[in-house]
């Protein structure tokens, strides 16, 4: 990638040199035209009292009551009465002193210091304009060259803090560093050109070629070439490497910690990115965390996206509020919103789908626009793609392409599975929980709506009557207390009905339908009732025909009855007429006789 790096050379600062040469010029010029005074006596050839050496025309020359200066140069120290302690090399060197503690070395070097103390200045024209600002140290060419006022400055090195004027405490090394600084103070800047704009910016360190070049704002710290390059306004930003964070211009409380890291944030605040081209292309994104090379390298406007890894959310541009932990992980993300993936690759095929979560290696590695999904294991849903609120659980357990609202756990080694909390715990309604030859887990639906080709069970159920029912127990590696059992041998139940066995993955007769089976007891149930009710049927119409019979006998009998009783009065009638026949025949008949 290539960039383009403006910076300020010397010649940029020559016509603001120009003017201060004159100065000099025109300083000394006057002082040939000054009145002649009282040089030191005898003239300046060496030591002198009070421990003051000078040598050189003029130099000294005002010293009064002043100890232990040294002027060498012509009019160095040239007013200089009562002040101690300076030391003054090459001509016109703290012409204008009367401060004590100061070091000059160099044509004109604190050539206008009047009061400032404790200044040293190592270089032509250093610290040349400083009056009354101390404790101020200028190596090079120009070096504090217009420092008036400023306190507790370090420059070294040709224009290095060249235009500053007021600001204090400020270090500066190598050539340009901090050359346009003014009133800014408390400023660091180590390389060519490092903090060269920098006028009115505090508390900002920059290490590196043009580091911090262009710089206005405060509390900003550039290790690195170029880095921090562009800002301007951003505060609080922290730049290692080369490059970093190079386009920043208004972006404040940033971190770049690497080769062209976050290389073109311009306006994004409190990001942090930490490995070579991390966040490279990011401009307005803010909150954002990269860890590795190519880390969230491509994001321009996301937010508080976490990357961690090399390439990790590499192609993200949009996306936010993602967290990418493992190499390429989430590497293809664009717009996708709420991701976590850790791992290795771990949804590294993501683009647009959101709130997706994937733990492990190429965990989610193949999905693209599928959203709220969970993965959780090496592999774990690598074939799901555009499905959306998947769960799949364990290594390789890699889901269907494409499916939806499906979960998934364990793979096809698993052998065992133990859940705590279910055995024992009692419920008050629910369904049987079915497992099918493939491990998926199902409530069998009795819904019409589920259900096709809906026929009587007629006779099928008198299979039942074929099934030999047996005691058994289970071989010790299954049960080792040797429970026994009731129940059914599947391989007998098959040569009966076939669709009363399961069978697994491999085709094999595993165990019986035995839920089937209720059913079929069922329908054998209502037939042998059906036939009941029909017996009860006949016998309650025998019964009523019985009855039926017995009221007629009764009725005849009570005929009889009647009749007997008529019989016995008719006899009893018969016997009296008979009594009276008997009579009749014993007694005389008299005739009457006619008259």
């Amino acid at each position: 990638m290539k960039s383009t790096t403006s910076t300020i050379t010397t010649s940029t600062v020559w016509p603001s040199f120009r003017w201060r040469f004159i100065l000099v010029i025109v300083t000394l010029v006057a002082s040939m035209l000054l009145p002649k005074a009282h040089a030191v006596n005898p003239a300046p050839d060496g030591g002198y009292a009070g421990g003051n050496t000078a040598e050189g025309q003029n130099a000294l020359l005002s010293v009064t009551t002043g100890i232990h200066n040294t002027a060498i140069g012509f009019d160095s120290l040239l007013t200089n009465s009562d002040a101690n302690f300076n030391t003054s090399v090459g001509s016109a060197t703290l012409l204008l002193n009367n401060a004590a503690e100061n070091t000059a070395i160099g044509t004109a070097a604190l050539l206008s210091n009047s009061t400032g103390e404790g200044n040293t200045a190592t270089g032509a024209f250093a610290l040349l304009s400083n009056t009354t600002g101390g404790a101020n140290t200028a190596s090079g060419l120009s070096a504090l060259q217009s420092n008036t006022l400023g306190a507790g400055n370090t420059a070294d090195g040709a224009l290095t803090l060249f235009s500053n004027t007021e600001g204090n405490n400020n270090t500066a090394s190598g050539v340009s560093a901090l050359q346009n600084n003014t009133l800014g103070s408390e400023n660091t800047a180590n390389g060519a050109f490092a903090l060269l704009t920098n006028t009115n910016g505090n508390d900002n360190t920059a290490t590196g070629f043009a580091a911090l070049q262009n710089n206005t704002g405060g509390s900003n710290t550039a290790n690195g070439a170029l880095a921090l390059f562009s800002n301007t306004e951003g505060i609080n930003n922290t730049a290692i490497g080369s490059s970093a964070l190079k386009s920043n211009i208004t972006g404040d409380a940033n971190t770049a910690n690497g080769v062209a890291a976050l290389e073109s944030n311009t306006e994004g605040d409190l990001n942090t990115a930490t490995g070579e081209v991390a966040l490279t292309f990011n401009t307005t994104g803010g909150a954002n965390t990269a860890t590795g090379v190519a880390a969230l390298l491509n994001n321009i406007d996301g937010n508080s996206n976490t990357g961690t890894g090399l390439s990790a959310l590499h192609e993200n541009i949009s996306g936010s509020e993602n967290t990418a932990e493992g190499d390429h992980a989430l590497f293809g993300n664009t717009v996708g919103n709420g991701n976590t993936a850790s791992g290795a690759s771990a949804l590294g095929s993501n683009t647009e789908g959101n709130s997706n979560t994937a733990i492990g290696e190429s965990a989610l590695s193949s999905n693209t626009i599928g959203g709220i999904n969970t993965a959780l294991g090496f592999n774990a849903g690598s074939n799901l793609t555009t499905g959306d609120n998947n769960i799949d659980i364990g290594a390789n357990v890699n889901g269907v392409a494409g499916e939806g609202n499906t979960i998934r756990i364990g793979n096809t080694d698993i052998t065992a599975t133990f859940i705590r909390g279910i055995s024992g715990q009692t419920i008050a309604s629910g369904a049987a929980v079915l497992v099918a030859a493939n491990g998926q887990l199902g409530t069998a639906t009795s819904s019409k709506r589920f259900k096709e080709e809906i026929k009587s069970m007629d006779q099928c159920s008198e299979a039942l009557f074929s099934l030999k029912p047996v005691t058994f127990r289970y071989k010790k590696e299954i049960d080792p207390a040797g429970t026994r059992q009731f129940g059914l041998v599947a391989e007998e139940v098959e040569k009966v009905s076939p669709d009363l066995v399961v069978r697994d993955e491999n085709g094999n007769v595993n165990t019986v339908r035995y839920d089937q089976i209720s059913a079929m007891l069922l329908n054998e149930f209502l037939k042998e009732h059906r036939l009941v009710e029909q017996q009860q049927g006949k016998i309650e119409q025998q019964e009523a025909a019985i009855a039926e019979l017995k009221s007629a006998v009764a009725h005849q009998r009570k005929s009889f009855a009647q009749q007997e009783r008529q019989i016995q009065a008719l006899a009893s009638d018969l016997q009296m007429v008979s009594a009276q026949v008997e009579m009749t025949k014993q007694s005389p008949q008299i005739v009457a006789n006619e008259p």
